[in-house]
Protein backbone atom coordinates (compact mmCIF):
# COMPACT_ATOMS: atom_id res chain seq x y z
CA UNK A 1 0.00 0.00 0.00
CA UNK A 2 1.14 3.55 -0.71
CA UNK A 3 2.22 5.45 2.38
CA UNK A 4 -0.07 8.41 3.19
CA UNK A 5 1.43 11.78 2.27
CA UNK A 6 0.24 13.25 5.57
CA UNK A 7 0.11 11.28 8.81
CA UNK A 8 -2.36 12.38 11.49
CA UNK A 9 -2.24 10.84 14.95
CA UNK A 10 -4.41 11.96 17.87
CA UNK A 11 -2.83 11.57 21.31
CA UNK A 12 -5.30 12.83 23.88
CA UNK A 13 -5.70 16.59 23.37
CA UNK A 14 -2.78 16.79 20.91
CA UNK A 15 -2.96 16.10 17.17
CA UNK A 16 0.41 15.18 15.65
CA UNK A 17 0.47 15.92 11.92
CA UNK A 18 3.55 14.98 9.86
CA UNK A 19 4.32 15.50 6.18
CA UNK A 20 5.38 12.10 4.92
CA UNK A 21 7.62 12.37 1.86
CA UNK A 22 11.02 12.21 3.57
CA UNK A 23 12.72 10.85 0.46
CA UNK A 24 11.68 14.07 -1.33
CA UNK A 25 12.37 16.32 1.66
CA UNK A 26 8.58 16.56 2.02
CA UNK A 27 8.20 18.47 -1.22
CA UNK A 28 4.57 19.29 -1.96
CA UNK A 29 2.79 17.37 -4.69
CA UNK A 30 -0.95 17.21 -5.35
CA UNK A 31 -1.57 14.16 -3.12
CA UNK A 32 0.21 15.94 -0.26
CA UNK A 33 -2.08 18.95 -0.76
CA UNK A 34 -5.07 16.60 -0.57
CA UNK A 35 -3.59 15.06 2.58
CA UNK A 36 -3.24 18.45 4.24
CA UNK A 37 -6.86 19.29 3.47
CA UNK A 38 -8.10 15.94 4.75
CA UNK A 39 -6.07 16.21 7.95
CA UNK A 40 -7.28 19.75 8.68
CA UNK A 41 -10.87 18.68 8.06
CA UNK A 42 -10.49 15.71 10.42
CA UNK A 43 -9.05 17.86 13.21
CA UNK A 44 -11.70 20.57 12.75
CA UNK A 45 -14.33 17.96 13.56
CA UNK A 46 -12.61 16.80 16.74
CA UNK A 47 -13.73 18.89 19.71
CA UNK A 48 -11.40 16.95 22.00
CA UNK A 49 -8.28 18.16 20.16
CA UNK A 50 -6.73 21.17 21.91
CA UNK A 51 -3.53 21.81 19.94
CA UNK A 52 -1.81 20.63 16.74
CA UNK A 53 1.90 19.87 16.32
CA UNK A 54 2.80 20.10 12.62
CA UNK A 55 6.15 18.72 11.43
CA UNK A 56 7.86 16.79 8.65
CA UNK A 57 9.22 13.26 8.61
CA UNK A 58 12.96 12.91 8.07
CA UNK A 59 15.54 15.67 7.85
CA UNK A 60 13.43 18.52 6.47
CA UNK A 61 10.14 20.22 7.18
CA UNK A 62 9.27 20.98 3.54
CA UNK A 63 11.48 21.80 0.55
CA UNK A 64 8.72 23.51 -1.44
CA UNK A 65 6.60 22.55 -4.42
CA UNK A 66 7.59 19.39 -6.31
CA UNK A 67 7.54 20.95 -9.79
CA UNK A 68 8.44 17.77 -11.76
CA UNK A 69 5.60 15.83 -10.12
CA UNK A 70 3.03 18.61 -10.39
CA UNK A 71 3.89 19.36 -14.03
CA UNK A 72 3.07 15.78 -15.03
CA UNK A 73 -0.64 16.45 -14.44
CA UNK A 74 -1.37 19.85 -16.02
CA UNK A 75 -5.15 19.37 -16.08
CA UNK A 76 -5.22 18.69 -12.35
CA UNK A 77 -3.03 21.73 -11.76
CA UNK A 78 -5.48 23.92 -13.67
CA UNK A 79 -8.39 22.47 -11.69
CA UNK A 80 -6.54 23.08 -8.42
CA UNK A 81 -5.76 26.66 -9.48
CA UNK A 82 -9.40 27.68 -10.06
CA UNK A 83 -10.81 29.42 -7.00
CA UNK A 84 -13.89 28.16 -5.22
CA UNK A 85 -16.35 31.09 -5.49
CA UNK A 86 -17.78 30.44 -2.03
CA UNK A 87 -14.47 30.14 -0.16
CA UNK A 88 -12.48 32.59 -2.26
CA UNK A 89 -9.48 30.24 -2.30
CA UNK A 90 -8.23 27.69 -4.80
CA UNK A 91 -7.06 24.26 -3.71
CA UNK A 92 -3.40 25.27 -3.44
CA UNK A 93 -4.37 28.11 -1.11
CA UNK A 94 -7.01 26.24 0.84
CA UNK A 95 -4.65 23.36 1.71
CA UNK A 96 -2.63 25.85 3.76
CA UNK A 97 -5.32 28.38 4.73
CA UNK A 98 -7.29 25.56 6.36
CA UNK A 99 -4.66 25.39 9.13
CA UNK A 100 -5.00 29.08 9.86
CA UNK A 101 -8.78 28.61 10.03
CA UNK A 102 -8.64 25.65 12.43
CA UNK A 103 -10.37 26.48 15.73
CA UNK A 104 -7.32 25.25 17.68
CA UNK A 105 -3.73 26.57 17.80
CA UNK A 106 -1.24 25.02 15.38
CA UNK A 107 2.46 24.81 16.24
CA UNK A 108 4.88 24.12 13.36
CA UNK A 109 8.17 22.40 14.18
CA UNK A 110 10.69 22.98 11.40
CA UNK A 111 14.18 21.77 10.57
CA UNK A 112 16.29 21.24 7.49
CA UNK A 113 14.66 22.89 4.48
CA UNK A 114 11.82 25.38 4.91
CA UNK A 115 11.53 26.52 1.30
CA UNK A 116 8.74 28.06 -0.77
CA UNK A 117 5.52 26.25 0.06
CA UNK A 118 7.23 25.12 3.27
CA UNK A 119 7.54 28.72 4.47
CA UNK A 120 3.92 29.36 3.54
CA UNK A 121 2.77 26.25 5.42
CA UNK A 122 4.81 27.24 8.47
CA UNK A 123 3.24 30.70 8.34
CA UNK A 124 -0.23 29.13 8.27
CA UNK A 125 0.54 27.85 11.77
CA UNK A 126 0.04 30.08 14.79
CA UNK A 127 3.54 29.43 16.13
CA UNK A 128 6.78 28.25 14.50
CA UNK A 129 9.80 26.71 16.20
CA UNK A 130 12.93 25.93 14.21
CA UNK A 131 16.48 24.72 14.52
CA UNK A 132 19.11 27.48 14.29
CA UNK A 133 20.76 25.90 11.24
CA UNK A 134 17.54 25.28 9.30
CA UNK A 135 17.48 26.87 5.84
CA UNK A 136 14.55 29.15 5.09
CA UNK A 137 13.70 30.81 1.78
CA UNK A 138 10.69 32.29 0.02
CA UNK A 139 12.06 30.42 -2.96
CA UNK A 140 9.42 31.30 -5.55
CA UNK A 141 11.58 34.23 -6.73
CA UNK A 142 14.20 31.75 -7.97
CA UNK A 143 11.68 30.41 -10.50
CA UNK A 144 10.30 33.81 -11.48
CA UNK A 145 7.13 33.27 -9.45
CA UNK A 146 5.37 34.78 -6.46
CA UNK A 147 4.04 33.03 -3.32
CA UNK A 148 0.50 31.92 -4.16
CA UNK A 149 -0.57 29.50 -1.42
CA UNK A 150 -2.00 32.13 0.98
CA UNK A 151 1.36 32.75 2.66
CA UNK A 152 1.52 36.46 1.85
CA UNK A 153 -1.28 37.23 4.34
CA UNK A 154 0.53 36.00 7.49
CA UNK A 155 3.91 37.08 6.08
CA UNK A 156 3.06 40.79 6.23
CA UNK A 157 1.48 40.27 9.65
CA UNK A 158 4.69 38.79 11.03
CA UNK A 159 7.41 41.10 9.70
CA UNK A 160 7.80 44.68 8.39
CA UNK A 161 6.66 45.24 4.83
CA UNK A 162 10.12 46.18 3.52
CA UNK A 163 11.60 42.95 4.88
CA UNK A 164 8.71 40.93 3.45
CA UNK A 165 9.35 42.52 0.04
CA UNK A 166 13.09 41.86 0.27
CA UNK A 167 12.69 38.18 1.11
CA UNK A 168 9.95 37.66 -1.47
CA UNK A 169 11.74 39.52 -4.28
CA UNK A 170 15.20 38.01 -3.71
CA UNK A 171 14.43 34.48 -2.56
CA UNK A 172 17.53 34.68 -0.37
CA UNK A 173 18.29 31.75 1.92
CA UNK A 174 18.51 32.53 5.63
CA UNK A 175 18.95 30.48 8.78
CA UNK A 176 16.37 29.43 11.33
CA UNK A 177 18.22 31.59 13.84
CA UNK A 178 17.73 34.59 11.54
CA UNK A 179 14.08 33.66 10.99
CA UNK A 180 13.57 33.88 14.75
CA UNK A 181 15.45 37.18 14.97
CA UNK A 182 13.23 38.65 12.25
CA UNK A 183 10.04 37.35 13.85
CA UNK A 184 9.19 34.77 11.19
CA UNK A 185 9.82 32.00 13.71
CA UNK A 186 8.52 32.07 17.26
CA UNK A 187 11.76 30.58 18.58
CA UNK A 188 14.96 28.81 17.59
CA UNK A 189 16.57 25.90 19.43
CA UNK A 190 18.54 22.73 18.70
CA UNK A 191 15.49 20.89 20.05
CA UNK A 192 12.47 22.75 18.62
CA UNK A 193 10.21 19.84 19.58
CA UNK A 194 10.89 20.65 23.25
CA UNK A 195 9.82 24.28 22.76
CA UNK A 196 6.70 23.16 20.91
CA UNK A 197 5.72 20.69 23.62
CA UNK A 198 6.24 23.28 26.36
CA UNK A 199 3.95 25.75 24.59
CA UNK A 200 1.40 23.01 23.86
CA UNK A 201 1.30 22.16 27.59
CA UNK A 202 0.66 25.82 28.43
CA UNK A 203 -2.16 26.08 25.90
CA UNK A 204 -3.80 22.90 27.17
CA UNK A 205 -3.95 24.42 30.67
CA UNK A 206 -6.37 27.10 29.42
CA UNK A 207 -10.00 26.90 28.40
CA UNK A 208 -10.24 25.44 24.89
CA UNK A 209 -13.01 27.94 24.15
CA UNK A 210 -11.05 31.06 25.13
CA UNK A 211 -7.96 29.78 23.26
CA UNK A 212 -10.04 29.18 20.14
CA UNK A 213 -11.82 32.53 20.41
CA UNK A 214 -8.50 34.32 20.95
CA UNK A 215 -7.13 32.81 17.73
CA UNK A 216 -10.17 34.05 15.81
CA UNK A 217 -10.06 37.49 17.41
CA UNK A 218 -6.37 38.13 16.71
CA UNK A 219 -6.37 36.63 13.22
CA UNK A 220 -9.16 38.99 12.23
CA UNK A 221 -7.65 42.12 13.83
CA UNK A 222 -5.42 43.07 10.89
CA UNK A 223 -8.21 42.86 8.32
CA UNK A 224 -11.10 44.55 10.11
CA UNK A 225 -11.87 48.18 10.70
CA UNK A 226 -11.98 49.47 14.26
CA UNK A 227 -15.76 49.24 14.70
CA UNK A 228 -15.90 45.73 13.23
CA UNK A 229 -13.05 44.51 15.45
CA UNK A 230 -14.59 45.95 18.60
CA UNK A 231 -17.90 44.38 17.62
CA UNK A 232 -16.12 41.02 17.23
CA UNK A 233 -14.57 41.43 20.70
CA UNK A 234 -18.02 41.91 22.20
CA UNK A 235 -19.52 38.96 20.32
CA UNK A 236 -16.74 36.58 21.31
CA UNK A 237 -16.77 37.72 24.93
CA UNK A 238 -20.50 37.08 25.09
CA UNK A 239 -19.86 33.58 23.77
CA UNK A 240 -17.24 33.09 26.50
CA UNK A 241 -19.69 34.18 29.20
CA UNK A 242 -21.99 31.40 27.99
CA UNK A 243 -19.28 28.73 27.76
CA UNK A 244 -19.30 25.93 30.35
CA UNK A 245 -15.51 25.91 30.19
CA UNK A 246 -15.46 29.53 31.40
CA UNK A 247 -17.35 28.45 34.51
CA UNK A 248 -14.82 25.66 35.03
CA UNK A 249 -11.92 28.13 34.69
CA UNK A 250 -13.49 30.57 37.14
CA UNK A 251 -14.26 27.91 39.71
CA UNK A 252 -10.78 26.39 39.54
CA UNK A 253 -9.14 29.81 39.67
CA UNK A 254 -11.14 30.82 42.74
CA UNK A 255 -10.30 27.58 44.55
CA UNK A 256 -6.68 27.47 43.41
CA UNK A 257 -7.28 24.13 41.70
CA UNK A 258 -6.21 22.79 38.33
CA UNK A 259 -9.16 23.08 35.93
CA UNK A 260 -10.44 20.00 34.13
CA UNK A 261 -12.09 21.31 30.95
CA UNK A 262 -14.74 19.69 28.83
CA UNK A 263 -14.62 19.49 25.02
CA UNK A 264 -14.37 22.71 23.06
CA UNK A 265 -17.77 24.30 22.46
CA UNK A 266 -16.59 27.27 20.38
CA UNK A 267 -15.94 27.15 16.61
Amino acid sequence: MTEPRVITEIDGPVAHVRLNRPEKLNAVDLPLLDGLLASASEIAGRRDVRVVLLSGEGKSFCSGLDFPSVNRTPRKVVAHFIANPLRGTNRFQQALWAWRRLPVPVIAVTRGHVFGAGVQLALAADFRFTTPEAKWSILEAKWGLVPDMSGTVPLVEQIPLDLAKRLTMTGEVFSGEQAAAWGLATGSDVDPDKLARELADQLIERSPDSVSASKTLLNEAARRGLRAQLRLERRLQLAMFRSPNTKIARSAGTKGETPVFGPRTFD
